[in-house]
């Protein structure tokens, strides 16, 4: 064998090598990107879409700083579950005692399904920009739920979640198609008008809504349910790191894209359903833009929230209570499990369809996700100091700057979930 022969066999092994790495890591990948995905849900956008109506680009700035804080917060989530190898109410039971477990675990059910309610409504939402009435897009949303959660497999059900939640990313080139001003953008990020009480609930209100208490309970209970050790903790990590920018990215794209049309010419105009924020766009990115592409946005967002909502509740009622809680089991071994999941959808629709005030719902699950963060952020890092072996806990200046941060959200959840009370 020749030098040239060698090398070219060299450089093949290389290639071989480096893709079965790739393939490694997307094997990894899922949770971190599925949670993150999810936390963009029809609330948030719609308080992006606010945020951009009355604030314009000065809200753009605070969605970048958001990328570092909720991937530190999951980051926390990631390594105990990787490590411990138990969910998060498992721990709390294990750590704190039977009651506080279900104190937490209880409230988490219910602003699970306040925040399905949410979801079913952005859903019906979409369905009515084309004439569909929310009878048949909430039930057929509810029963395609509940038999993918029904599937026996984590993997196809996180795949399918992902594929959905990636539509998400429509609202991008819906951002591009506003053309916004590039000056006006600059301009927008130097200012941060923290005096006037309006942008400080904004403000307050997106800080809240990037972290939910389901998304620690989900995405704790996910990597235990994948089977992740130590040895993948750092893809793990890498995942969630992905998905805390593709959240912030659709979030932007909606600041931008309501700044730039909506917020310029009407940013008085409200904007708190889905048929709203559409008819402001229509001028802008006419009506195939307005409903298909942001129709689809706001679908793919509900879609993957209202999955990881429901598991999240069921996964938490599962660890507290004992019963095996695994979407890898088949429902004849986990049928506690699996009746909790499917409970959780039927209870929402039934909610969307007993003509109950869904504003003042969504509005009363945004009072109780801000008012549960001190709970939630209190108990995730407890655990990381308590739970985790020393070499696995948050050392020095690092520590300090996680629960500087961890502290600023809780005293905004805490002061959004006061206004809104007031």
């Amino acid at each position: 064998m020749n030098h040239t022969e060698s090398l070219v066999i060299s450089q093949v092994a290389s290639k071989h090598s480096r893709a079965r790495r790739f393939l490694r890591m997307l094997a990894i990948f899922g949770p971190g990107v599925i949670v993150m995905l999810a936390n963009t849900d029809a609330g948030c956008i719609i308080t992006a879409a606010q945020s951009g109506a009355e604030w314009g680009y000065s809200m753009v700035l605070p969605q970048l700083v958001l990328i570092p804080i909720v991937y530190l917060v999951q980051e926390i989530t990631v390594r105990l579950g990787v490590i411990t190898g138990q969910g998060h109410g498992e721990l709390i039971h294990k750590h704190f005692g039977r009651g506080w477990a279900w104190i937490s675990v209880s409230t988490l059910f219910l602003s699970a399904i306040g925040a399905l309610v949410t979801e079913f409504a952005g859903i019906a939402g979409v369905g009515e920009l084309f004439g569909i009435s929310p009878d048949y897009t909430v039930s057929v949303a509810t029963i395609l739920l509940i038999a993918l959660g029904l599937t026996g497999s984590y993997k196809r059900v996180e795949r399918i979640g992902i594929a959905m939640g990636l539509f998400e990313l429509l609202l991008v080139p819906a951002a591009i198609m506003a053309h916004p001003s590039g000056h006006s953008l600059l301009r927008g990020l130097a200012t941060i008008p923290i005096g006037h009480s309006s942008y400080m609930f904004l403000l307050a209100a997106n800080v809240g809504a990037v972290i939910m208490p389901w998304m620690i309970f989900y995405q704790q209970s996910a990597v235990v349910d994948r089977r992740m050790t130590k040895k993948h903790l750092k893809l793990a990590r890498v995942d969630t790191l992905v998905g805390s920018i593709l959240t912030q990215v659709v979030m932007i794209a909606v600041v931008i894209m309501i700044a730039a049309t909506v917020g310029r010419v009407n940013p008085s105009q409200p904007l708190s359903t889905v048929t709203q924020i559409s008819h402001g766009l229509m001028p802008f990115l006419g009506p195939v833009g307005a409903k298909l592409i942001f129709g689809m946005g706001m679908l793919g967002a509900s879609f993957v929230a209202a999955l990881v909502v429901s598991l999240a509740g069921a996964w938490g009622i599962g660890e507290v209570t004992g019963i095996r809680h695994s979407m890898n089991a088949k429902w004849r071994d986990a049928k506690g499990f699996y009746t909790i999941y499917t409970c959780a959808h039927i209870g929402g629709a039934i909610l969307v369809f007993s003509g109950i005030n869904l504003i003042n719902l969504a509005v009363d699950t945004e009072v109780m996700n801000s008012l549960l963060l001190p709970i939630v952020l209190g108990f995730l890092l407890l655990l990381e100091a308590k739970a985790l072996p020393k070499e696995w806990r948050m050392q020095g200046i690092y520590k300090h700057i996680v629960r500087a941060i961890s502290l600023v959200i809780m005293v905004f959840g805490l002061y959004m979930g006061i206004q809104l009370i007031a």
